[in-house]
């Protein structure tokens, strides 16, 4: 069994715990002092695990106590822990397997890493281990879901071993960077697949004789009405990870065998609110630059759901934040909560609108407002006239490429020579996947790549191309991460008049043929440079460009 720490220990323990509210001067691995100081292993590397040992608990039971078994000295167990400290955790192991236990350190990637390793699929596991428990022959359980009470639901979705797999999923989808997590119901089985990179990828499913439980467990989580299954419903989840805060919408839809639900992780953690990070080129960065500086005007970011148009704004947000001045969002939803600024959620079901909401914001003294979506006319003629009245409007469109929302606006009824008056700038982009870093090589460009291309961009890569090999980090995918494809558009004095004459878009096009960088060829330079692979750029660049040719 596990003892409390001595006086000695103790006293030594209290001393690191005095220099951690000593300031910043403290060494960045309290927790390694602390080992050391007790005479705790710790292990800079990282350490492989016997499997004999990591099979000695239960894979619920580690992830809670967030320990694995790595080997055994004589009759006892060696743990790899995440906090050391947690004497209570390794008195449970003590217990549950009747041996001793030994504590170890390790850095928290290693663990990550080592917990991910032998418990990565315990989802997977988990779900097989109650198929394995259901009785085979209660076929009108899978088929007759509609004759499953409320009650019997609610009872079924609070058992312990349904809680600890939806944790588990949950748990599984944030280690890998998931950002929405699908259950689909379908006849015969239900589907759970994970977007990673933009990318789907189907997981190991639960049996089907889970789905009520299952999705009525996820629905007590997000606070919706379990009884309701035939009516969308939306909700939220927050939890906590590793120590952080992770938001999880979650959304149901009534389908043919079932509610699919999707949910999308909000890990602000993993939000880059650095314009070079999202893949956006130094002259890009500092043309937005002096568009967010203008005192008034109107700033729209375009692209299709899921392009990372708020992200880009939440950026420039950050980006222009100054205590001596107020900047207001109204978004649907609030996406990530940014210091310093103040972000209104709408609300239709209490007449909380954008249109509703904008005219509130502007009584509220606002330098800077971020609207997260132009959707409607009273949207659009009231953000165009604040912009008129010495306000900086942001805001988003849905729209293929930059030239296309100067049309949209006009199809909102808005008054040519107002939108010249107001527009300062157009941004589109789309999200393409990023080449993994750690394996990433240069190959020679194929032909069939080469035909894809035109011959001026064929010349930029030299007869060279990039690709990820597929490594351990990238789970052999050869891309980690996503990039931005861009194209930003200045309205100049020229596009000013054009605009205020209700030009054609082919019009625009020809004047700003010189000085207009497509979002094709701002991906296809990132192909070049070994961010991105020319397949991710055609990919995902490819309605843009169908509105060019």
């Amino acid at each position: 069994m596990v003892t409390e720490p001595t006086h000695t220990e103790q006293h030594a323990i209290n001393g690191v715990n005095d220099a951690e509210n000593a300031g910043p001067a403290v060494a960045p691995s309290l927790t390694r002092e602390r080992c050391q100081l007790l005479g705790i292993a710790w292990h800079e590397r990282p350490v492989k695990a016997d499997i004999q040992a990591v099979e000695l608990i239960d894979p619920e039971v580690a992830v809670r106590l967030r320990t694995v078994p790595l080997r055994f000295d004589g009759q006892q167990l060696v743990l790899a822990m995440l906090d050391p400290m947690d004497t209570e955790a390794a008195d449970e192991i003590a217990t549950l397997t009747a041996r001793p236990v030994l504590r170890e350190g390790m850095e928290k990637k290693h663990f990550s890493e080592l917990m991910r390793e032998h418990y990565g699929t315990t989802a997977s596991k988990m779900a097989d281990a109650l198929a394995g428990s259901a009785d085979d022959s209660d076929d009108d359980l899978e088929h007759n879901l509609e004759a499953i009470e409320a009650d019997d639901i609610h009872r079924m979705a609070e058992e312990p071993t349904l809680i600890n797999l939806v944790n588990l999923l949950l748990l599984e989808a944030i280690q890998s960077r998931t950002s929405d997590v699908h259950i689909e119901p379908f006849e015969n089985e239900l589907k759970v697949r994970y977007r990673i990179d933009g990318m789907l990828h189907e997981q190991k499913p639960p049996p089907k004789h889970l789905q009520p439980a299952l999705i009525g467990r996820i629905k007590i989580m997000s606070g919706m009405n379990i009884a309701e299954r035939y009516i969308p419903q939306d909700g939220k989840i927050a939890l906590r990870f590793e120590g952080r805060k992770v938001d999880i919408r979650v959304s149901t839809v009534p389908t043919l065998y079932g509610e699919s639900v999707v949910m999308r992780i909000l890990d602000k953690s993993s939000l880059s609110l650095n314009l070079s990070t999202l893949g956006m080129r130094d002259e890009l960065i500092a043309t937005m630059d002096s568009l967010i500086a203008k005192p008034h005007g109107m700033v729209l970011v375009t692209g299709p759901t899921g392009s990372g148009k708020t992200t880009t704004l939440y950026a420039a947000l950050t980006r222009l934040y100054d205590p001596h001045k107020k900047i207001i969002t109204i978004e649907d939803p609030v996406e990530y909560e940014l210091s310093g600024i103040n972000q209104i959620p709408v609300n239709p079901k209490r007449g909380l609108s954008f249109a509703s909401g904008l005219r509130s914001i502007l009584r509220q003294d606002p330098d800077v407002v971020f609207v997260g979506e132009i959707r409607d006319n009273e949207t659009a003629d009231i953000a165009i006239r604040s912009a008129l009245t010495g306000h900086l409007i942001f805001s988003t469109l849905h729209t293929n490429d930059a030239i296309s929302s100067i049309g949209r606006l006009f199809d909102m009824d808005a008054e040519p020579f107002l939108v010249a008056s107001v527009l300062e700038g157009l941004l589109a982009q789309r999200l393409g996947r990023r080449i993994c870093q750690h394996c990433r090589e240069q190959i020679p460009l194929s032909e069939d790549l080469a035909q894809r291309l035109r011959p001026e961009e064929r010349d930029i890569f030299g007869g060279k191309a990039w690709r990820g090999a597929g490594c351990e980090k990238c789970n052999s995918t050869g891309y980690l991460g996503r990039i931005g494809y861009f194209e930003l558009l200045r309205i100049t004095p020229t596009l000013r008049a054009a605009i205020s004459t209700s030009a054609s878009q082919a019009e625009i096009r020809r004047a700003v043929a010189d000085d207009f960088m497509l979002m094709r060829m701002d991906g296809i330079l990132r192909a070049a440079e070994g961010e991105t692979t020319i397949d991710e750029v055609l990919r995902a660049t490819q309605d843009s460009d169908e509105m060019v040719s």
